[in-house]
């Protein structure tokens, strides 16, 4: 019954209220990314959602666009901004997601919703984390996020589909807003962002 009623009751309004409550610091974000990263403050991306549907998830823009003499974009690092990585390792950057959380395409906790690329190379598995909305955070998010492997995530992730409750999701919940505070798990290790998953993981 919760997870598919009372789930999208609990996502609607704690993204309509969090939206209210956070709107200061979601305009003063927007305004500084805005001249850091040449009028681009947000960027959107497709991934796949619940039943593996294709939607738009909006995220802050915390790297610019500097490419290097050929044309091509700088490594991760190097475009990473200053008010960009104080923004990611905040965890600021996920905010916007929760007018993704409004409309329905997310849930506040579910699994992340990762590239519409990595769809052919799940196994039965791991297919079944498409079995509910994929959320802002998640059982995998606040037990490694991105210092674990691909393997442990999806694990991780199908576990949450088959468990999911009211009180398993306020225990991530909780353990989301401590992991915030101690910024764990934001990166792999020795890297801005976690490797791409090759269906090998």
């Amino acid at each position: 019954m919760y997870k598919n009623y009372f789930k999208r009751i609990f996502d609607f309004l704690a993204a309509f209220f969090g939206l209210l409550l956070l709107s200061p610091i979601f305009i003063i974000v927007t305004i500084g990314l805005f001249f850091a990263n040449q009028g681009k403050p947000f960027f959107f991306q497709a991934r796949p959602g619940k039943d593996e549907k294709i939607f738009k998830i909006i995220k802050f823009k915390t790297m610019n666009d500097k490419k290097d003499i050929d044309g091509n974009l700088l490594p991760d690092a190097e475009r990473l901004t200053k008010i960009g990585s104080f923004v990611r390792k905040t965890s600021l950057d996920e905010i916007p997601q929760l007018i993704n959380v409004f409309k329905g395409d997310m849930s506040l906790i579910g699994p992340r919703p990762l590239l519409p690329q990595y769809l052919p190379l799940y196994n039965e598995e791991q297919k079944k984390r498409h079995q509910v909305r994929p959320g802002i955070t998640g059982w995998a998010q606040v037990n490694g996020r991105n210092a674990i492997s691909w393997e442990q995530k999806f694990i991780y992730d199908v576990w949450y589909v088959e468990h999911c409750s009211l009180l398993l999701d306020i225990k991530i919940l909780l353990k989301t807003i401590q992991k915030v505070f101690k910024s764990e798990g934001i990166n792999a290790e020795g890297q801005v962002t976690t490797e791409a998953f090759n269906g090998n993981n």
